[in-house]
């Protein structure tokens, strides 16, 4: 590999490798090649680390809407973006997801991080409540057996039949029998058909613990992700998810790209690449630089978008949202199945982040909206699913709710507890009149490609594009396009994050002091300015703080 030289200035003149874009993607590469030898230099066109995958304050997210709306012909992921902010906000003190995702404790990049030492670098926190929107209110996901056996809603059939299932899909690969003529069909026609699911129970395993957009999606994909959240329960405690502080993938990109800068890679934010000559094989900056790039470049421009594009909307209100959170945690997921927003066609995702998230103030919640539905529909139903979370989170912080039941509205179980009609506790919900109206401080709604096809490189071809975020609300196919990445520039992953980092520590650390400084300073500067608030619940896993 060639050497990375610098001219008096500092600019770096030649290099190995230049990555364009400081995505989750392109940063774990950054890193993985760094570790290797491999001499990086890593720009990014905008003044911080992430990309599309960033945690924005109020001061730059005002930038990047200006910047998505002007450039809407250029080739951005982003879209029609909207802005409102309420007066007298402190800029510093929010960090917003551009798109937000969540970490299953059973995942490639999870292993990938601690492996790596990543970890380090970062806070994590637990998620434990899913929810799916019934009847007017939002019911607790029963991801356990426990839950199951327990649940006071649910027939003795029922639990067998969920039982089977559960038993069943933690080994769904092996008994091929089971599912193989099912595997393009709907997930929602495999449980009905072949574990007698009723329409409740497979709504649950779909949209809140499978994650998907649709009881359509093929059965093979889905049992996959139905058995991704079952698998990461009980990993690291009572919870199956988990995030890191002040941000989700745009922190942990900043961490690898930390830790490239510790292996010696070069960082230059607010720097362009305008252009490259494959013949002389000089990329030329926006600063007038040309450098030298001995390999190849790895570029988050220049993607071409797909069809699919994904509606968001996020709003910062005046409540802390706890009733929603598991004790000791400040996130939850809640799902607005299909047809539950007057007709719906894909799912309703919400992720609410509390002030212990390092995102907002105390007493303030984030709520990150999404719908594969596009356009002024998908807008349509995000507004509606807005509506109905507000009405829920007024009354279930309202002390001392009540409504009038008549004696035949209510049945008893077995063990003689009572319950309440489903229709009336229905209706009286619907029937709820709040006393008070929530504050909206902050809203924003956008659109943005997450289908998309990275350009096939020909034979001799030293530029490589990367795609943008997946669908998924979970880190899904990170990895794997990382490691693609690194195999196009070396020829093989056997040596993927195959590093001693006890014995290379010392030197990579004083090697890249300087840049590894600016990084961390960055690092710091964010903590400072978002105020995160550090919950009392910490657990050691491994090499990983939760």
């Amino acid at each position: 590999m060639a050497t990375t030289t610098t001219s008096a200035a500092g600019s770096t003149e030649t290099c190995d490798v230049l990555i364009y874009g400081t995505g989750l993607v392109e940063s774990i590469v950054a890193a993985a090649l760094a570790w290797q030898g491999t001499n990086v230099l890593h720009i990014d066109s905008n003044p911080y680390y992430g990309g599309s995958w960033a945690a924005l304050n109020l001061d730059e997210l005002k930038a990047w809407t200006d910047r998505v709306n002007e450039a809407a012909s250029n080739n951005t992921p982003f879209s029609d973006a909207y802005l409102y902010i309420s007066r007298n906000l402190d800029p510093r003190k929010y960090a917003i997801d551009l798109s937000p995702h969540i970490l299953f404790t059973r995942s490639d990049l999870l292993n990938l991080l601690i492996k790596s030492r990543v970890s380090r670098y970062l806070e994590f926190k637990p998620l434990g409540s899913f929810h799916t929107f019934e009847q007017d209110s939002f019911e607790k996901v029963p991801g356990t057996k426990e839950d199951i056996f327990t649940s006071q809603t649910l027939t003795l059939l029922t639990k067998r039949s969920l039982m089977r299932f559960m038993k069943f899909v933690l080994d769904w690969e092996q008994n091929t029998t089971v599912w193989q003529e099912y595997k393009d069909e709907p997930i929602s026609k495999f449980l009905e058909e072949r574990f007698a699911l009723d329409a409740p129970q497979i709504v649950e395993l779909v949209h809140s613990i499978g994650l998907l957009p649709t009881p359509k999606a093929p059965t093979e994909l889905a049992l996959g992700a139905i058995k991704r959240y079952l698998t990461s329960m009980q990993v690291y405690g009572n919870f199956p998810a988990m995030y890191s502080m002040y941000g989700t993938g745009g922190e942990l990109a900043q961490g690898f790209c930390r830790s490239a800068a510790v292996a010696g890679a070069v960082y230059r934010l607010g720097t362009k690449l305008i252009g490259f000559d494959e013949t002389t094989s000089d990329a030329e900056l926006d600063s007038g630089e040309k450098i030298k790039v001995t390999e190849k470049i790895i570029s988050s421009e220049g993607v071409v978008a797909g069809d699919e594009e994904i509606t968001r909307m996020v709003a910062v209100v005046e409540k802390d949202c706890k009733e929603w959170f598991a004790e000791g945690e400040s996130a939850a997921v809640v799902v607005f199945p299909v047809d539950t927003l007057d007709g719906n066609r894909f799912a309703v995702q919400v992720l609410v982040m509390g002030s212990g998230s390092g995102q907002c103030p105390s007493g303030q919640a984030i709520w990150y909206l999404s719908t594969q539905e596009s356009g002024e529909q998908g807008r349509k139903y995000l507004y509606v699913a807005l509506e109905k979370l507000e009405e829920t989170i007024l009354r279930e912080s309202t002390e001392n709710f009540e409504f009038d039941v008549n004696e035949e509205e209510i049945s008893y179980l077995p063990n003689g507890l009572p319950v309440i009609s489903s229709v009336r506790l229905g209706e009286s919900l619907r029937n709820f009149t709040p006393k008070e109206s929530l504050k909206y401080l902050l809203k924003l709604t956008y659109s943005q490609k997450v289908t998309v096809r990275p350009i096939e490189p020909t034979a001799d071809s030293k530029v490589i594009c990367t795609i943008a975020p997946s669908i998924d609300l979970a880190f899904e196919g990170i990895v794997d396009q990382a490691k693609g990445l690194y195999e196009l520039v070396t020829g093989t992953t056997d040596d993927f994050f195959e590093v001693d980092f006890e014995d290379e520590d010392d030197d990579a650390t004083a090697t890249a002091a300087a840049a590894d400084t600016d990084i961390r300073d960055i690092a710091e500067d964010k903590e400072d300015d978002v105020m995160g608030h550090h919950s009392d619940f910490e657990e050691v896993a491994g090499e990983m703080t939760i």
